[in-house]
């Protein structure tokens, strides 16, 4: 089973939005990226499309979701600025439960996930990339995840 990390699409400016953080959207870019990636991924077996509640991160896997024809899952762990814990307990239910899975987090958090990972001995081909509309597959067996590969930004 794998479980996919997508890292949101490009959104406006920090600095240029004048509204909640959570509320940035993605711009045309994003969108765009947001398309490719339900294209890239359309073809596998996901039974589980969950999202940070930003915006942002909840318009990037939009596409795929209705795609497969699924709702996003909105959860609080995979938030901006809630470290790695509450992702990585997320990750290893899923693994632990066979569900091939697509989660969109946060630049901050997925690259914590991914260090808590290569403590466990995972093996990551391409550590530490994390790229707006980057693509991390984790592959697991045995209900955990053993390895993962890194693809480039949609």
């Amino acid at each position: 089973m794998t479980i996919w990390l997508v890292r949101h699409a490009k959104a406006g400016s920090r600095s240029a939005w004048s509204g909640e953080d959570s509320d940035r959207p993605l711009v045309p870019k994003g969108f765009n990226q947001a398309e490719t990636i339900a294209d890239q991924l359309a073809g596998e077996p996901v039974t589980r499309v969950l999202s940070s509640p930003s915006l942002r991160c909840q318009q990037t896997v939009a596409p795929l979701a209705r795609t497969l024809g699924l709702t996003v899952e909105v959860h609080d762990a995979l938030d901006e600025g809630h470290g790695p814990r509450g992702a990585l307990e997320l990750i290893d239910l899923l693994a632990s439960s066979g569900v091939d899975a697509v989660l969109c987090s946060h630049g901050d958090v997925i690259p914590e996930v991914l260090d808590q990972l290569a403590r466990r001995g995972v093996n990551l081909d391409e550590p530490g990339r994390c790229a707006k509309g980057s693509i991390w597959q984790l592959d697991v067996r045995s209900g955990s995840v053993a390895s993962g590969t890194y693809g480039q930004p949609a």
